[in-house]
């Protein structure tokens, strides 16, 4: 599994096509790192950019954008809607895949300390890189903007943990940390700047001070307005978004708005966001408003269109949904062959895929005649007094075909693994244990997976039952051909035993 880290830099310039172009291509250029997202906003003259690398190669790609950003933004000229503090105002690490926080704290200190060495700038660590509890959110460390910095940087809490303690005019500071992903998400507002603001200050977790916290965990929130839309936006960073979702930021805002006769008209997302994000948004609103969904796209879909996520700009998910962005191939290579193709590839003289892929293959075509037979009975009318039984019994028999089809590929990897151990050098002893631990490792993926295909159909057969009582009796034949492929399997589990038999008691050759 390659080991992906997020980045996510805000510079200060969003008005200025050529100053965004020229730090976009620095950090595109970047072996090893994949720009992601570019967004740019007029009125905060602000631009977040969205890469992703190796722990190695990300801290190269910040660094190669911020040196191009050294000379092309003076901060002694830069005005905007968002709070800002320098030039390369923030720079979080966030792990994706095969990666844990330490590793993005490590990749957020040694960016850091090269960036503080390399630009003479002050850097200050944040979030869970940072080193002093007082100083550990943003908001903390930006308190005063560029505009206090000076006078900040005399006082001794607020040494950098990298850099000088001098104040650098045309750059002024950066905040460099690690954390979880963060959710940048406005909504939009037909109201005054002051009024986006109050609602703001009631629904952040900060609220107007200690003695008036606000309404939502894990908010961060302000008021602003976006000259280019004519409109107002309450601009809001979810620090955590399974605490509090996008959605119940969206409807709290609403709720505060109706109470105002303030209008909302939808909102944005500023860079990327997490498939889970989306699908919990979604998941609420089907829910409120009884609605049944399965595929994933349908469901997006929703989830945008009940946030307004449109309004602004057009909402793409292949490119704001991270997922979709870094797996542009989602299947495996057996999963994507045609039905022909798959078939010759098995009669090949391979032992790769055997039995395990086709019985994958077989569980989940098995599966899916029951989700067929499901889909033919909900929505007829005939047989409308059954859709609230459909809903049940289709949602677990279309998720667990959709789980059984990665085994597919799953099996057929797992004894390649263990193939390739077995082919490993054993001319020492540390050579020797190697290949063993390899070797193990492989039996134990190779074992785990038929079982976990097994426990996984067999989970359908109460779901199955109850559908053959009062699913749409057209469809008998389909069911029975599944059920008389598992009376075959039976057959086939008396033949396999009698041949594991024979061949248990064969001589290998040597």
């Amino acid at each position: 599994m390659a080991r992906i880290v997020e980045c996510v830099p805000n510079f200060s310039e969003g008005q200025r096509k050529e100053v965004i172009e020229a730090i976009a291509n620095a950090i595109a250029a970047t072996d090893g790192c994949q720009l992601l997202d570019v967004d740019p906003g007029l009125s905060t003259n602000r631009t977040v950019y969205t890469f992703v690398g190796s722990p190695e190669s990300i801290v190269e790609g910040a660094l190669n954008g911020a040196r191009a950003a050294a000379h092309l933004i003076d901060m002694r000229r830069h005005h905007g809607e968002h709070p800002r503090i320098g030039a390369l105002d923030v720079c979080p690490f966030i792990p994706v895949r095969g990666v844990a926080m330490e590793d993005c704290i490590e990749c957020a200190r040694e960016f850091a300390g090269r960036l503080a060495s390399e630009l003479s700038v002050p850097v200050y660590l944040y979030g869970e890189a940072a080193t002093e509890e007082y100083r550990k959110t943003v908001p903390q460390i930006r308190a005063g903007e560029y505009e206090g910095l000076a006078e900040k940087l005399t006082r001794q809490q607020w040494k950098p943990d990298f850099g000088p303690n001098d104040f650098v005019p045309n750059w002024g500071a950066t905040i460099v940390g690690a954390r979880k992903f963060l959710i940048a998400y406005n909504v939009n507002m037909l109201s005054t700047k002051e009024q986006a603001h109050r609602i703001a200050l009631d629904i952040r977790e900060q609220g107007r001070g200690e003695k008036q916290p606000g309404k939502l965990r894990c908010v961060q929130a302000i008021g602003w307005y976006l000259e280019e839309a004519n409109m107002a936006q309450v601009s809001v960073n979810l620090t955590d978004y399974e605490t509090t979702p996008m959605h119940v930021v969206y409807e709290e805002i609403c709720k505060a708005a109706k109470e105002l006769n303030l209008a909302v008209v939808g909102s944005q997302i500023v860079g990327l966001v997490p498939l889970q994000a989306m699908l919990l948004t979604a998941d609420y609103y089907m829910q409120k408003d009884d609605l049944f969904l399965l595929e994933e796209d349908q469901k997006i879909r929703l989830a945008v269109d009940r946030m307004g996520l449109h309004s602004v700009a057009a909402f793409s998910p292949k490119d704001r949904i991270i997922e979709y962005m870094i797996d542009k191939e989602k299947d495996g290579p057996l999963l994507s062959m045609d039905v022909k193709d798959f078939i010759l590839t098995v009669g090949a003289r391979s032992p790769t895929p055997g039995g395990g892929s086709v019985a994958a293959l077989t569980a989940t075509l098995g599966v899916a005649l029951g989700a067929m037979v499901g889909f033919l009975t909900y929505g007829n009318k005939k047989f409308h007094h059954l859709d609230k039984q459909m809903r049940k019994l289709l949602a677990p028999l279309y998720k667990t075909m959709k789980d059984l089809m990665v085994f597919i590929d799953a099996d057929a990897a797992a004894f390649n693994d263990y193939m390739t151990a077995a082919k490993l050098p054993k001319s020492n002893a540390a050579e020797e244990a190697e290949r063993e631990e390899r070797i193990q490792n492989g039996l134990k993926s190779a074992i785990s997976i038929p079982m976990k295909l097994a426990i996984t159909a067999n989970s359908m057969w109460s779901s199955l039952k109850e559908l053959s009582t009062v699913a749409n009796i057209a469809c008998k034949s389909d069911l029975q051909v599944k059920a008389q492929m598992d009376n075959e399997l039976q057959i086939a589990q008396t033949y396999c035993a009698d041949i594991l038999k024979i061949l248990d008691e064969r001589t290998p050759y040597v």
